[in-house]
């Protein structure tokens, strides 16, 4: 299935959900992407038909439970909708040895494949019922570097709660400084590994770049020599102390459209031009100018000025990286 018609698939899925009524083919067809326009012409009419006909049939194989049917006597044709009831999963309970393999498989994912795929996964999951909270989900990074030497010692340490001794070199620092940590966990946040956990030197809480580790660290004592805070959030903490100043960047969307975009913006209304204005909060404006770029048409920034020019910029290299080819 080519990913153009995987997207509309999806997007059909969403709409359908989001409606307690039966949908007509005619609104499907203007409010979904990726369906032939209406331009009055007998071939652009067949070929939506067409399209629809082979998603209707694609979303039954799956197991979509697509009903067909009027909302009110009155209507002269039919309609069509998904049936929350029938297509929501089941509460899901993990327990806490679950949930943890789940975090770490999330976190271990490196590749911009398996991004990609974690990407659809919880876009499906929406789209199924599930309440996917963007404030609290595992941010999965695809430059993730699987070979740092101190992954494997700092993830130990902290699984068998033991005390552990590295030098770490900060960047303002020539020479490198033992620590004493007790080591709470091993995060990744944009496209890092860090160790946090309590600075016994310092007495506060601390997060390290394994990139930053000298050596091998090295585990002492005995194990279970301490139990986490219960309620520690490892990646705010990160956050915290690595993170850069925030930046507000509002964009508009086609409705409909930019599906991935929506799971983590605040919306801000309709635009005079029917599109949706969004707001989207980061640290590292230049590399979401790379992911509002691969969106294309379907999203254009209104400020800062600075991130939309990034935007334009990149656009205009592929564009002419494609003419070149």
């Amino acid at each position: 299935m080519s990913a153009k018609r995987a997207e509309r698939l999806v997007n059909l899925v969403i709409a359908l959900l989001g409606t307690r009524q039966y949908v007509t083919a005619a609104r499907i067809r203007a409010i979904v992407p990726g369906y032939e326009p209406d331009d009055g012409s007998a071939r652009a009419d067949e070929a939506f038909k067409r399209m629809f006909e082979r998603d209707k049939a694609e979303l039954r194989e799956m197991g979509v439970p697509l009903e067909t049917g009027r909302t009110s006597v009155f209507d002269t044709e039919d309609g069509y909708r998904i049936a929350r009831a029938d297509y929501e999963l089941p509460e899901i309970t993990l327990t806490g040895e679950e949930a943890a393999a789940v975090g770490l498989a999330l976190r271990l994912w490196e590749s911009a494949q398996l991004a990609g795929a974690a990407h659809s996964a919880l876009v499906k999951l929406r789209a199924a019922g599930v309440d996917v909270d963007a404030d609290r989900a595992l941010p999965v990074q695809p430059r993730l570097d699987s070979d740092e030497p101190a992954f494997e010692p700092c993830y130990a340490a902290a699984r068998d709660r033991r005390v552990l001794q590295f030098d770490y070199r900060r960047p303002d620092e020539d020479t490198p400084a033992r620590r004493h940590v007790q080591p709470w966990g091993v995060v990744a946040w944009h496209g890092r590994w860090y160790l946090v956990g309590l600075d016994l030197d310092r007495q506060a809480p601390r997060a390290f770049r394994l990139s930053r580790v000298v050596g091998t660290p090295k585990a002492t004592g005995p194990e279970g020599a301490f139990e986490p805070p219960a309620d520690v959030e490892l990646s705010a903490l990160v956050a915290r102390q690595a993170g850069g100043e925030e930046h507000l960047v509002v964009v508009r969307a086609r409705p409909g459209g930019a599906v991935g975009l929506r799971r983590w913006a605040t919306p801000l209304g309709p635009a005079e031009d029917g599109d949706d204005r969004l707001q989207l909060r980061t640290t590292e404006p230049w590399r979401l100018a790379d992911q509002l770029a691969a969106y294309g048409p379907d999203v254009v920034v209104e400020s800062p000025q600075a991130v939309r020019a990034a935007v334009v910029e990149r656009l205009t290299r592929l564009a002419a990286m494609g003419e070149g080819a």
